[in-house]
This record gives structure tokens, C-alpha cells and sequence, in this order.
């Protein structure tokens, strides 16, 4: 069983995504770390994230036994990873190389002790689209841009009180045009997808929701 979740930043996919996980006992794989973990060895070897060649390098030295060590690196959860994992993500060598690690984990999921699990839970930016557009059950899960920017901004506060929310709102403008328009696998929900807008959901509600929907395909 596959459960694939795309949307943009700060839409909440990845705390729906960990509420389905744990409710079904699913593996999760948060694939947007994946990107975030190419790019932030980019730019702790002072690399540019745009020079595809050496960013190819860095995802080709992803592998089962360093992943989740990788992921759970708490510098993968700041702006500038985050820019740069968008960065990263739009080239195509890139992409491939990490399509196969995504791809395995979905068909072969395994928890971070490496068991084995019934089920995994995706989420991303092109899932649904691109990594299993054979995946069981789909969502995109969206917000208003107004409504992400200050969910972030909170967010990123909690580190940095000197950070300003129009900047914020503009660098995750900026981030959204990039994914929606480049050339490969760009931000699009899948035809079959279900569309969950969080905007005036609280965590809560948005969980269960999401719940809701998936256990009409899951018995």
C-alpha cells in the first residue's frame, strides 16, 4: 500500500503525512529531506546548488544505510537548505538519481530501525505525479500563500526572532514559481489526487480528514 501526499511548503503535508503513517503503522518518507540533503551538503562544501554535475555527486552518495542518519540532520529544516534543495530538485540528473531511492523505499518500505512495513507514506512535491504515480491513494494538500508564510514564519522564529514574515512570504513565492514551472516533474496535483486544503483546518482536523479519506481504500 502506497500513500502519496504532494503540495507546496508550509500546506501541512508532512504533518498529515506522519498522522497517516502513524495511524496505519506505515513506514514515512518525508522525500522533500531527500532534496533538502543534497542541497545541504552543496552548501556545508560551499558548493553552488546549480552546478548539476557535483549535486548528481552528492544524491548518487545517498544510500539505505546512511538515509535516515542524513535526514535527521536539524540543519535540513532551515531556509537556505530549503532553497537550495529547490534548487537541486529542478535538475534533471539530480532527479534521476534520486528517483530510484524514492522508488524503492515506496515498493520496499522500512521503518528507521530498517523493519519492514505493510505500508509507506510519501510526501513531496511530484509523488503522485512522478515517484508512484501507481501509488493506492493521493492527495495534495494546499493552503493559502497568506496562511503557509505565517506558518513558517512561526516556525522559523522559534530559531531567529530577527526573522522578518515578508521576507519569508517572498522567498516561499519565489520557491513556488520555480516547482510549478520548471521543466522537469513540475508542482501539480495529480488528476486522481484528493484535494485537502488546510487553510482553515487546524492540525487536528486536517489529520483526520486526511484519515477519513484514506480508510475508504484501506481495510
Amino acid at each position: 500500500m502506497i500513500i502519496a501526499i504532494d503540495g507546496p511548503a508550509a500546506a501541512g503535508k508532512g504533518t498529515i503525512a506522519t498522522g497517516l503513517a502513524d495511524h496505519f503503522n506505515f513506514a514515512f518518507l518525508d522525500t522533500g529531506r531527500v532534496y533538502r540533503a543534497v542541497g545541504l551538503a552543496m552548501l556545508e562544501k560551499n558548493l553552488d546548488p546549480a552546478d548539476e554535475d557535483l549535486a548528481e555527486k552528492a544524491a548518487v552518495s545517498l544510500s539505505h544505510t546512511n538515509l535516515h542518519t542524513l535526514l535527521a540532520n536539524p540543519k535540513i529544516r532551515d531556509e537556505a537548505t530549503g532553497l537550495a534543495a529547490s534548487i537541486v530538485a529542478a535538475r534533471p540528473k539530480v532527479r534521476k538519481a534520486l528517483l530510484d531511492v524514492q522508488r524503492n523505499f515506496a515498493h520496499n518500505p522500512y521503518f528507521p530501525d530498517n523493519t519492514k512495513a505493510k505500508g509507506a507514506v510519501l510526501d513531496g512535491r511530484d509523488i503522485g505525479t512522478t515517484v508512484c504515480p501507481d501509488a493506492d491513494i493521493k492527495f495534495f494538500v494546499t493552503a493559502s500563500d497568506e496562511i503557509r508564510a505565517k506558518r513558517r514564519f512561526k516556525e522559523l522564529q522559534l530559531k531567529d526572532k530577527s526573522v522578518i514574515y515578508e521576507h519569508v512570504l517572498a522567498d516561499m513565492l519565489t520557491r513556488d514559481k520555480r516547482d510549478r514551472t520548471r521543466n522537469i516533474a513540475p508542482l501539480a496535483p495529480a488528476k486522481d489526487a484528493f484535494i485537502l486544503d488546510t487553510s482553515d483546518l487546524d492540525i487536528d482536523a486536517a489529520i483526520a480528514k486526511a484519515i477519513e479519506h484514506a480508510s475508504t481504500f484501506i481495510s
